[in-house]
């Protein structure tokens, strides 16, 4: 899926694929989040294969909604970190990146947290 965005400079096109890469790769670097995870809920064999083999989209889960995307991430979170700061931190860092590099508004984020780690 492809999203086309007009503006002055001319047709920007962002793929599906690179919005969740973004979004993994700013999710792994905020503080606290020790891992990406998938979706519980739903998980099939062949979406854990390829998951291993495309670990930057691992825990992202996009929809359409609006002229925008609801974004769901899935963390683990390191033992001792205020979980409410990290997940407020990760779904605004999202919000902005997305908005900064894409011009794409997102109206939604929610992080799901599915398992605590010590380091």
């Amino acid at each position: 899926m492809i999203i086309a965005r007009e503006n002055h400079l001319g047709t920007i096109e962002v793929s599906k694929k690179y919005l969740s890469a973004l979004i993994s790769r700013e999710a792994s670097a905020c503080f606290g989040v020790a891992d990406m995870n998938p979706p519980r809920s739903n998980i099939k064999l062949f979406q854990v294969l390829n998951q291993a083999a495309l670990p930057h989209r691992r825990g992202v889960s996009l929809k359409t909604r609006g002229g925008g995307f609801e974004v769901s991430v899935h963390i683990t979170v390191l033992f001792g970190t205020n979980i409410k700061a990290v997940t407020e931190s990760l779904a605004h860092k999202i919000r902005y990146s997305v908005e900064e590099k894409t011009g794409i508004k997102i109206p939604a984020v929610s992080v799901y947290i599915d398992g605590i780690v010590t380091n």
